[in-house]
């Protein structure tokens, strides 16, 4: 599918197109690893401990992905890293199931995270652009619809191919041949290269240092929350032996939670303001945490995987919005500069609950200390919402 000419796009090819991105970069990239983790574990002999650091490697080139892009200025540059991403999520996805050696899985991990990177930043900086550009609503709950779409196809992609007994190698194939049906509209709908800010116009406001540094403290603790339950949600399941074979439906009901969640987190924001959405976000999301760290059973796992699914995206759409349109010049570079924290967060969370987990043969210890770390970032928020924003 050919590029649709910049001047002719309209509003839903940008947001479609946004979405079969974020699907790509993250959904099939990163999010395929999770359902696939047992698989590869009880086929390719990967054990838990490095399952962890594959996922920590994994945001470690997200992490290098939001350096880059929390110092990148050129509009053109940042389009043609995010048109690269999408490429590069297929040809990693498929790199999974072309080998056995963890230094290949280690490669593939690193560059998925870039890809991530090029998606939840840059493309979605391009998209928050595009919209305050036209005096759309500068929301992104209807684009981060792809976050949670993209957890559904690979769950769903997951259990349909070990319904056709396709071995863990296969099954990253076929992933990548899924890819394919969401790069056709994410290349042709790419939001277009936005014009240079005007030198005539003032330079726009940027938040206070003491309140930046806040928002960064708590979307660390927002992104330790987050890796836990992505990385290890489906093994978590599958450890228990009267669960064995539903983890892919507890990572399915992750996706179809995020999906309708991110409209109703945009209207609770906009009825009780960003920061008091944030904190009923953080609140609910440390239940579901808290649900499987008490319980082995299925009513607590998929109640936690429910509440998972329906408050990681709300944090991520209104935290991300609410920094990006405090730099309407350059939303994707505040927004990268926001991840940085979250993305350290990401990188040594699966390493150390995969650890526990090995050393203790289950996920309950790194679960509490999960809970531990998303209550500071509640205490973070209180504060927060006492603090001028500028």
């Amino acid at each position: 599918m050919p590029n649709t000419p910049a001047e002719t796009l309209k509003a839903w090819q940008v947001i479609v197109g946004g979405i079969c991105g974020l699907v790509l970069t993250i959904g099939l990239a990163r999010f395929a690893y999770t359902p696939l983790l047992p698989l590869m574990q009880t086929q390719a002999g990967l054990s838990h401990l490095q399952g962890g650091w594959l996922a920590s490697i994994n945001y470690l080139g997200y992490m290098s992905g939001a350096l880059l892009a929390a110092w990148m200025d050129g509009p053109a540059l940042r389009q043609r890293l995010y048109s690269a991403g999408l490429l590069l999520s297929l040809l990693i996805t498929a790199l999974m199931g072309l080998s056995d050696q963890l230094w290949v899985w280690a490669l593939s991990r690193y560059l998925g995270g870039l890809c991530g990177a090029a998606g939840m930043l840059l493309g979605s900086g391009l998209v928050l652009a595009w919209l305050m550009r036209q005096g759309r609503r500068p929301e992104l709950g209807l684009h981060f619809i792809g976050l949670g779409l993209g957890i559904v196809v690979s769950a769903l992609g997951a259990y349909l191919m070990a319904e056709w007994a396709l071995s863990w190698s296969q099954q990253w194939l076929g992933f990548a041949g899924i890819g394919l049906l969401f790069l056709a509209p994410a290349w042709a709908w790419r939001p277009p290269v936005p014009p240079a800010p005007s030198a005539a116009l003032a330079a726009p406001a940027v938040p206070a240092r003491r309140w930046m540094a806040l928002m960064m403290a708590m979307y660390f603790c927002a992104g330790w929350g987050f890796v836990i339950s992505a990385t290890f949600t489906v093994a978590i399941v599958e450890r228990q032996p009267l669960l064995a074979g539903q983890g892919p439906w507890a990572w399915a009901l992750v996706g179809l939670a995020a999906t309708p969640a991110v409209f109703i987190w945009d209207r609770v924001a906009r009825r009780w303001g960003e920061l008091k959405a944030l904190f009923a976000a953080f609140a609910l999301q440390i239940l579901s945490v808290l649900l499987p760290a008490w319980s082995d059973g299925l009513a607590a796992a998929l109640s936690g995987a429910l509440l998972y699914g329906a408050t990681f995206i709300g944090i991520v759409s209104l935290t991300l919005a609410l920094v990006g349109r405090r730099a309407p010049h350059n939303p994707g570079k505040a927004m990268a500069r926001l991840t940085l924290s979250y993305g350290l967060a990401q990188v040594g969370a699966p390493a150390l609950a995969g650890a526990m987990a090995q050393a203790s043969g289950s996920y309950r210890g790194a679960l509490w200390i999960t809970a531990a770390v998303l209550a500071l970032g509640l205490g973070l928020l209180t504060v927060l919402m006492r603090e001028p924003s500028a």
